[in-house]
Parts: C-alpha cells; sequence; structure tokens
C-alpha cells in the first residue's frame, strides 16, 4: 500500500474582505494561488463582533460554486432571485452561481463566536454558465461515522460507504475530521485528485509536527494516512478531481479567458448578470 506524502506546508495570510470581514486567505494567496479545482480557501473566526458584523453585503458571482460551512455561529443568505437562507452551527451552504447570481451573507448575531470556512470550487467551462443554484445543509443532515479514534462528518464524498449530502458538479470530496490525541485516520482518494487537508485545532505528526493554522497539500497518488499530535486534532480534508482548464479571475468572477471576464463585469454593470441567457 502506497500513501501520500508531503508535498507542501502553508499558512493562511490575515486580511479583511466583504464590508470588513477579518479572516485568514489560505488558497487564494500569493504563496498558494490554487489548488485545481480549488481557488480559495478562507478561514473566519472570531468572538469579536468587530470582526464579523459587517458581513457580505450584496455582490456578484459566475463561473464557480462557494460552500461555507459554519462550525459557529449565525449568517443569513439572500440573493437576486429571492432565495434565503440562515447558517446555523454545522451547517453548509452549497451555492453553484453559474452564470451569475448576486447575493449576500450578513451576520444574525451582534456577539459570541462566528467561525467556519468558505471555499470556492472551480466549475469547467462546459458547466460556467449553467443555472445557479443553492442547496442549504442543515447540521443534522451531514452523517457522521464514529470510530475508535474519533468520528468523520461526511459533507461531500463518502467514507465507509456512507455518502454525504453534498452535490458537487465535478468529482471531489469534503469532510470534517476529529481525532483523540495520537489517534490515526486512514482514508482511500481516488489517484490523480488534489488533496489538502486544513488544522484548525491541535496538531498533526507527518514526520514533523503540523500545528493548527496550517494547511498541508499532498501528492497526487496513494492513500491517505494522518496522525493526530498529543493533544488530538481536528481538521478539514478536502479532494478534488483538476479540471485541467486555463483559469481567469476578475474579482468575484471565475472564467476561462479574460473576455469572459470582461463580460461578466458588462453583465453586471448592464443588470443581466443573473438572467437567462
Amino acid at each position: 500500500m502506497s500513501y501520500r506524502k508531503v508535498e507542501k506546508i502553508i499558512k493562511g495570510i490575515q486580511t479583511t474582505d466583504g464590508a470588513g470581514v477579518n479572516l485568514t486567505r489560505i488558497i487564494g494567496s500569493p504563496e498558494l494561488n490554487m489548488l485545481d479545482p480549488f481557488l480559495l480557501l478562507d478561514e473566519f473566526g472570531s468572538a469579536n463582533p468587530n470582526d464579523y458584523i459587517a458581513g457580505f453585503p450584496s455582490h456578484p458571482h459566475r463561473g464557480f460554486e462557494t460552500i461555507t460551512y459554519m462550525l459557529n455561529g449565525r449568517f443569513r443568505h439572500q440573493d437576486s432571485a429571492g432565495n434565503e437562507g440562515i447558517l446555523t452551527d454545522g451547517s453548509v451552504q452549497w451555492m453553484t452561481a453559474g452564470r451569475g447570481v448576486i447575493h449576500s451573507e450578513m451576520p444574525e448575531q451582534t456577539e459570541g463566536l462566528v467561525r467556519g470556512f468558505q471555499l470556492w470550487m472551480n466549475l469547467p467551462k462546459k458547466l460556467k454558465m449553467i443555472d445557479p443554484a443553492y442547496h442549504d445543509i442543515p447540521a443534522e443532515k451531514i452523517p457522521q461515522v464514529d470510530f475508535e479514534g474519533g468520528n468523520v462528518k461526511i459533507i461531500s464524498g463518502s467514507y465507509q460507504g456512507i455518502k454525504g449530502p453534498g452535490k458537487p458538479h465535478t468529482g471531489m470530496l469534503y469532510h470534517n475530521i476529529y481525532l483523540k490525541p495520537d489517534a490515526l485516520f486512514e482514508i482511500k482518494i481516488e489517484n490523480g485528485w488534489n488533496v489538502f487537508i486544513y488544522i484548525y485545532e491541535g496538531s498533526m505528526e507527518l514526520d514533523q509536527t503540523i500545528p493548527k493554522g496550517c494547511l498541508v497539500v499532498f501528492e497526487q497518488s496513494g492513500d491517505l494516512i494522518l496522525d493526530a499530535g498529543p493533544d488530538g486534532a481536528q481538521f478539514i480534508v478536502v479532494a478534488g478531481e483538476p479540471i485541467n482548464e486555463p483559469v481567469a479571475r476578475g474579482g468575484p468572477f471565475v472564467m476561462n479567458t479574460r473576455g469572459e471576464i470582461l463580460q461578466a463585469f458588462d453583465d453586471y454593470q448592464k443588470g443581466v448578470l443573473d438572467k437567462p441567457v
């Protein structure tokens, strides 16, 4: 049996987004621009309302999917098509921007801890202009598999034959893992897929001690075998099939060419971004 070796270890950078939300950008930073098909990974987390209260007022997207996983807190999302929902502790919002959507994500609370992740996942050229869609996943709909050394929450993909509720348009998995001190976790990943873990509590022992706040990128072949540190670990495991297409970015738009980005801005300015084409 072969296992994946560590390829690189990355610390995120502190930045702000939206109307002034403080966060850590891990993918989409100068150190790791993207990891095909993943375009961006942000961690937001604070008990100080000043770090999150401004939220993310109305803004557009086109050409990719956003997956927002709330560990703690309440955010309300609304869009230009009249869709609305609330993210609460342990829930997920899976948004397919497709040809275009204008939405907002605003906190529903004025004190206490707000913490979670937002992942941007690219769409292939043939799917970039599909109809936008939302899939809100409450915490109780995310299956959990318990084992001797901890547990796995299956957001998307499968583990031990149990499938998560997330429905990506290309091959991917997204799991949240809790490991007890010094526990071992093993999972099979499709060869050729890119895979990373992000440690948000505790530490991992992967030929070296890797503390929380680090993203670890692995080689593209073999199983994934992970050891928790002496205080245990909590982390996400995300893997995806590379799309292997050109990527053009323009703020909230991700397409294949610069011309398509300019068209997206033009559509937004004309008020037709989220209208059928």
